[in-house]
């Protein structure tokens, strides 16, 4: 019996990570912002998978609630042995806004939350000799659209970095890194989706399955389905002047 903690719980890929980890038979700290929506999915894996479901409500753009999640981790009363970094969100509005206060919140949940929190709990698993942490990132690290993806691609580097230093502690570090994933991700973030060919959306079960499989097995980068994984490698092998042009032109059919 493990203990997963997974943020960003009640909605999209945070949603279907912490189902899919009850069903498995994983005891779960759901963190979320909404409390509400919060206790339903808490209540919702208790009666249908009979696993231990603690709901810790936090808004990780603050520096105490992260610090509260963060003591959670490092906790050894009901060790958590696999963290999912998921909460996050798209980021509206071009670099030039004379507004940053939402690029300044993407920052805090999605790089400084996943820092403290990966810290706390790689403290904690190494300790005890095993663990693994799934930070999720996101093929955008592979591409120049905007603040999204600069945030994805420290993500990413951070992961495989903290996945170095854990190196032979028995502590694993997986960045999980999707193309369009079907959720509601792009609706909340108010993003156009219009322009993207349905074969490439990849359903969020397969992706957290697959994710799942990879972090198991150790894997530092999971890039979910074969068809993704080809376009990581396009984007690899491409001079750096044709990925921005791609760039652009995704950055353009999405506005």
């Amino acid at each position: 019996m493990a203990r997963a903690l997974v943020t960003g719980a009640t909605a999209g890929l945070g949603a279907e990570f912490a189902r899919q980890l009850a069903r498995r038979g994983d005891d779960l700290v759901l963190v979320a912002r909404d409390a509400t929506r919060l206790d339903a999915l808490a209540s919702e894996l208790r009666d249908r998978h009979g696993v231990e479901v603690e709901a810790l409500p936090a808004d990780l753009a603050l520096p105490a609630d992260v610090e509260r999640v963060a003591d959670r981790l490092g906790s050894d009363a009901a060790p958590v042995d696999v963290l999912v970094s998921n909460a996050g969100f798209g980021v509206a509005g071009g670099l030039l806004g004379a507004d940053l206060a939402e690029h300044d919140r993407a920052l805090d949940v999605m790089c400084r939350a996943v820092l403290h929190l990966g810290a706390a709990a790689g403290r904690a698993m190494r300790r005890r000799g095993n663990g693994r942490i799934v930070n999720v990132a996101s093929l955008s690290a592979w591409t120049t659209q905007g603040h999204y993806s600069a945030i994805k691609a420290w993500v990413l580097v951070y992961s495989q970095a903290l996945a170095g230093e854990l190196h032979g502690t028995g502590v694993t570090v997986t960045a999980l890194c999707p193309g369009w994933v079907k959720t509601e991700f792009h609706q909340r973030a108010d993003l156009g989706t219009g322009g993207i060919p349905e074969p490439v959306w990849v359903d969020a079960r397969r992706c957290v399955r697959e994710a799942l499989a990879d972090a198991d097995r150790g894997a530092v980068v999971s890039i979910p389905t074969k068809r993704w994984k080809a376009a990581a490698l396009a984007l690899d092998a491409a001079p750096r002047p044709v990925v921005r042009w791609i760039s652009r032109r995704l950055a353009r059919s999405r506005n």
